[in-house]
């Protein structure tokens, strides 16, 4: 079999499991869930014998015209390079372990069958992006997922909080899609092609015309596909969905389909310096923003939703210093270990037993009650802080030393204020990063919440998957620096001495100033009883609590009753707590810009409709109907009526006869 068969069936397989486990969900259950497992599992294998053939050499490109269009050709090709076979892996291996989890996770759940068909048509489009030699076709992977999310988000659509989340999913993602299709039009119509390879030709001759337009207008449905500043307000509110739809979201489809498309097509970004130094100011914006805001939430979901935002701004950044082997080695290296975040974290909610105890301020006890989500987490932990020899630690480095390298002046594949925005900002978030990671690990193993009831151990299929995901968040980086070159475009992607140093410093420093807080925080805790509560004005304090709970906001000390007081958070952001907490109210920046100008012009809309057009409708049916009115008054049936009214009529017409002819 071809390595083109093989590619051809990678996304087939999810798909035909996608289609087969809807039409017999209902007619056959027992089906339901290997028609889930195994497609992913075998597009799994075939990605991997697809990687193993392709092997990081020339790139594997076939082609077939769809359709005669009469201008630019619509063709279904592919074009399987280093980057593709490695990233088609990744996500073979998150989906495979999310379908399996998801046996356990949502064993009980009448809506599984239509959730599983879900996740595989969700794999399969992903597939179909990363292995897409043609934009249109990978446009069509592109929506699929947004489609796909929508209904996975909302999967508890009882809840307002779901079908809130899933809305605002799909319109905040959609706002970037508009003109990232314009955008793709236009670069398609520079390069007279949609074929990827005869686009990246193109850039390459210079026959791009409009290079800064055609970047940027790709660059916000980037924004908004990889929840990047300013249209990443949607991912935290998808944590309303199930936690293994979370991880497959985080890990390997939807937000780092962005990031890969922006790697696919680097040279045309590359063309235009202001639309690099945008992609530096965008990451750099996203990268800050999202780790003050992880370090305030008290949702772990949320927590690691934030965290996600700030990891694909270190790929953004190294993609806007012009290396998209170190933006992409990010990927591969997140993938684990952020899938594994989730996943552990959906133990945690499994063993409470509920999501509302989600919130990391009411655990308690759970080393000891989850001990493989305790270590599992621990590991991936290590490698979002970047703590050597943990994976995220090489990629994270790889990143921070391309960003250092354009500082430096040793590459100039991208301005010089690109890199010292991505090296300044990322290095602030090394700081925050460990600082949440830390935060994350104590409230949450540590402590002092109320404790939930034991609801059983685990299904089996849930634990073995947190130690397969661990094996990659702690081995791969050490092995695919020194691999991945070969795959890439041969650049070293090995840590340099100055960004290693400063970066494990950092993170050293906001982990261990954490651990501080944390103590401090909990010695003056210990001296207030669990479930106190203190002085408030109206004395509800669980009005208080249930609020607190609803904002994410925690209130204790001299406020409310508190579950756990000992957050380090807050003493470690002062007053930025409450906006960090809030996202920093972009959200409500945008129902003043956007959401109260629509609904008010939707008000006018209507008063218009109402008062004015139906006034016409109703005013132009109104007088036919008087008038008819008056003629059927004189239709009383009295031939009497009739004659008079026949001989006054006549009478009149006399009179006007005889007046007309006096005149004349």
């Amino acid at each position: 079999m071809t390595t083109t068969t093989l590619a051809v069936l990678v996304p087939l397989l999810p798909f035909l499991g996608a289609a087969a486990g809807l039409l017999l969900g209902r007619t056959a259950p027992g089906f339901v869930r290997p028609l889930a497992v195994l497609p992913t599992l075998a597009s799994l294998v075939l990605a991997a014998l697809v990687a193993a053939r392709q092997g990081g050499d020339t790139a594997v490109n076939a082609a077939t015209e769809l359709t005669p269009t009469g201008s630019v050709p619509i063709e279904l090709a592919l074009h399987i390079d280093g980057f593709a076979a490695l990233v088609a892996v990744v996500v073979g291996l998150v989906a495979s372990c999310v379908q399996i989890y998801s046996t356990g996770y949502l064993r009980d759940d009448p809506r599984y069958p239509s959730y599983a068909a879900l996740v595989s048509l969700f794999t399969s489009a992903m597939f179909l992006v990363v292995y897409s030699g043609d934009l249109i076709v990978l446009l069509v992977g592109w929506e699929v997922m947004g489609i796909c999310s929508y209904f996975l988000v909302g999967h508890y659509w009882e809840t307002p909080e779901a079908r809130a989340a899933s809305l605002k999913a799909f319109l905040v993602t959609k706002l970037g899609d508009v003109p990232f299709l314009i955008g793709l039009f236009a670069l398609a119509t520079d390069a007279g092609s949609f074929r990827i390879t005869k686009v990246l030709g193109a850039v390459a001759s210079g026959s791009l015309d409009h290079p800064t337009l055609i970047a940027l207008l790709l660059l916000a449905g980037v924004a908004g596909k990889s929840a990047q500043f300013p249209l990443h307000t949607w991912l935290p509110d998808a944590m309303a969905g199930p936690t293994p739809v979370s991880a497959l979201i985080h890990a390997a489809t939807m937000v780092a389909a962005g990031v890969y498309f922006i790697a696919r097509l680097l040279p045309v970004f590359e063309a235009s310096q202001a639309a690099m130094v945008v992609l530096a100011v965008m990451a750099a914006v996203t990268m800050a923003g999202s780790g003050l805001a992880a370090l305030a939430q008290d949702d772990i979901k949320r927590v690691l939703a934030y965290s996600t935002i700030g990891q694909l701004g270190y790929m953004t950044g190294a993609l806007a210093v012009g290396d998209r082997g170190a933006a992409v080695f990010h990927l591969l290296s997140h993938g684990a270990f952020k899938a594994l975040l989730f996943l552990a974290a959906g133990v945690i909610i499994h063993a409470a037993g509920t999501n509302s105890l989600a919130a990391m301020s009411r655990m308690r006890n759970l080393r000891a009650r989850v001990p493989d989500a305790y270590w599992t987490m621990t590991v991936a932990l290590l490698a979002l802080a970047a703590i050597p020899p943990f994976s995220g630690f090489f990629s994270k480095e790889a990143v921070l030393g391309v960003a250092e390298h354009v500082v430096t002046g040793h590459t100039e594949h991208a301005p010089a204020a690109a890199g010292w925005i991505v090296l300044v900002a990322g290095l602030l978030t090394a700081v925050l990063t460990a600082a949440y990671a830390m935060r994350l690990w104590l409230l949450a193993f540590r402590g002092r919440g109320t404790e939930a009831p034991d609801h059983g151990k685990e299904p089996l299929t849930m634990t073995v998957v947190l130690w397969v995901l661990a094996v990659p968040s702690l081995a791969l980086g050490g092995f695919a620096f020194r691999v991945l070159p070969d795959w890439f475009d041969g650049r070293d992607l090995g840590p340099t001495l100055t960004t290693s140093v400063l970066g494990t410093g950092v993170a050293l420093v906001g982990g261990i100033v954490t651990y501080g807080a944390w103590r401090h925080t909990t010695a003056l805790a210990a001296r207030v009883p669990l479930g106190a509560v203190a002085a408030h004005p109206e004395g509800d304090a669980a009005r208080v609590e249930a609020e607190a709970i609803a904002t994410h906001e925690p209130a204790y000390g001299d406020i409310a009753y508190a579950p756990d007081p000992a957050d380090p958070g807050r003493l470690l952001l002062g007053p930025l707590h409450r906006p960090a907490a809030a996202g920093f109210h972009v959200d409500a920046v945008y129902t003043a810009l956007f959401v109260r100008p629509v609904q008010a012009g939707a008000s006018l809309v209507r008063f218009l409709d109402r008062e004015v057009v139906e006034t016409y409708v109703r005013g132009a049916g109104a007088l036919p109907r008087w008038l008819g009115a008056a003629v059927r008054r004189a239709q009383t049936g009295n031939v009497q009526t009739y004659v008079s009214a026949l001989l006054a009529g006549t009478v009149v017409l006399a009179v006007a006869a005889v007046l007309v002819a006096t005149g004349a």
